[in-house]
């Protein structure tokens, strides 16, 4: 049985809305075994995605700061 594709959020944000949500109702101990291991999963995949994109912010800001952004010097 293969497992549905990760469906990406529409923004990092919405994947941290999404995983706070996730994360509630995994530590209620309220879902069943099934449940609780689908939720981890699509958690571990919310979390790749969200390291990805902070990731890629973090490459950007390197690039300003490598030769865009001077040091300000107040007058």
């Amino acid at each position: 049985m293969s497992k549905p594709p990760f469906e990406p959020p529409a923004s990092y944000e919405a994947a941290m809305e999404e995983l706070e949500q996730l994360t509630g109702r995994i530590e209620s101990g309220q879902l069943p075994l099934e449940q609780l291991l689908a939720g981890y999963e699509r958690g571990a995949e919310l979390l790749k995605f969200c390291r990805e994109k902070l990731q890629a912010v973090e490459e950007q800001i390197k690039v300003l700061d490598a030769g865009v952004l001077k040091p300000w010097a107040s007058e």
